[in-house]
């Protein structure tokens, strides 16, 4: 095996479906990602790297590593790049106010959009976050209302699909550890 495809076994991602919660166990008997995963994960203590919600779906990394778990989620370190279908019409005052920023309770909630179509009353985005607070994006295009209609605007789907420098194509529910390579240049550029 070359050092390529060799993996370090520091690093593994995920393709998280959507319905799946990110965390060891649920006290309401709910699926979490650890359904997905080979048994010792759970048992050596394998963490995930950041989040994604009950209704989100795409990749999540794991490292027992707490020195890597905080490199990767430092504000500004790693950015992660999402695909958004949101139900309204995202104009261009939309997409300003974003990168400015909105005040919520949660703090100031801002993104790097870019407008990659419209399907009938949706629009399809490209976010690209440094820094996720809990629910960002949905929060974020909740707080800013469809001009048309007057309505608030709702993410009804929500993709992750890459973090930092990796963006590997896994199909859903699967997982697989790194590559020496991919995780030397994750690692490097956070």
């Amino acid at each position: 095996m070359n050092t390529i495809t060799k993996a370090c076994e520091t690093l593994f991602a995920l393709n998280k479906p959507k319905g799946y919660l990110v965390t060891r166990s649920d006290d309401l008997g709910r699926k979490t990602v650890y359904s997905l995963l080979p048994q010792w994960a759970f048992d050596n203590g394998w963490m995930p790297i950041g989040r994604l919600d009950l209704e989100s779906k795409g990749l999540l990394l794991f490292t027992r590593s707490g020195k890597i778990n905080d490199m990767l989620t430092k504000p500004g370190n790693c950015k992660k790049i999402y695909e958004v279908w949101v139900r309204g019409f995202v104009t261009q005052e939309h997409i300003e106010q974003a990168r400015v920023g909105v005040e919520s309770k949660y703090g100031l909630l801002k993104a790097k959009v870019e407008k990659l179509g419209i399907g009938g009353a949706k629009t399809k985005l490209k976010i690209e976050l440094e820094e996720g607070k809990n629910r960002h994006i949905r929060r974020l295009f909740g707080a800013l209302k469809d001009p048309k209609f007057g309505t608030n605007l709702k993410v009804i789907s929500l993709s992750r699909v890459s973090i930092g420098s990796f963006d590997s194509k896994i199909e859903s529910g699967t997982w697989r550890f790194l590559s020496i390579e991919e995780e030397k240049l994750l690692l490097k550029k956070s």
